[in-house]
């Protein structure tokens, strides 16, 4: 095996990572309890999503969404592989790491909507003040879609961590560290 790294996750994309990281913890764990901190950790993660989308389309090779978004079959044999405990090594994101990546962006961005519709309306803050009903279901529908994307975002994060955990394992790699230094090793097969 081949044990040279080379640099695959540019600054950006590992700046974003750890920001939106940090925000989601914050966002998190403030909760209502501290409406403010909640209200700008949840700006700060729409900014960071509009961000990575915008770098998933011009950014370098492996932050685009084209290096790590794989057809379903090429997803279902990199699990029917991974459960055999013998997954190909992939120096960018795996097809399941990119469909997590996509998953969480989409949750996020579902958690930041309903967020700021639950802000117009209880608050009457925000972007969306004026857009969302007042009215009817409206307030606890959004309050409880919001409050579900976030533990479903939480529940998605640990999904990941832990498929870090084992992708690191079963390549002998250290996958939190490349985020860290934007090296991974380059493994034969590539």
């Amino acid at each position: 095996m081949n044990d040279e790294t080379v640099k695959v996750w540019d600054p950006l994309v590992r700046v974003f990572h750890w920001t939106l990281v940090l925000a989601f913890t914050v966002s998190y764990a403030s909760g209502e309890e501290w409406l403010d901190l909640h209200v700008l950790a949840g700006y700060l993660i729409a900014g960071l999503l509009g961000f990575r989308v915008l770098w998933g389309l011009i950014g370098t090779r492996h932050a685009r969404f084209s290096d790590f978004v794989y057809r379903p079959s090429s997803i279902k044999a990199y699990l029917r592989d991974l459960a055999r405990l013998r997954p190909r090594h992939y120096l960018g994101h795996n097809p399941a790491g990119g469909l997590m990546v996509m998953i969480l962006l989409l949750s996020l961005l579902a958690t930041v909507l309903t967020g700021m519709a639950h802000l117009a309306i209880e608050e009457a803050q925000g972007p969306l003040v004026g857009l969302v009903a007042t009215t009817g279901i409206w307030p606890d529908l959004f309050e409880e879609t919001h409050e579900f994307f976030a533990n479903f975002t939480l529940l998605l994060v640990f999904v990941h961590i832990t498929g870090v955990l084992v992708s690191s394992l079963l390549h002998g790699e250290n996958l939190v560290r490349a985020m860290l230094t934007g090296r991974k090793s380059q493994q034969v097969g590539s």
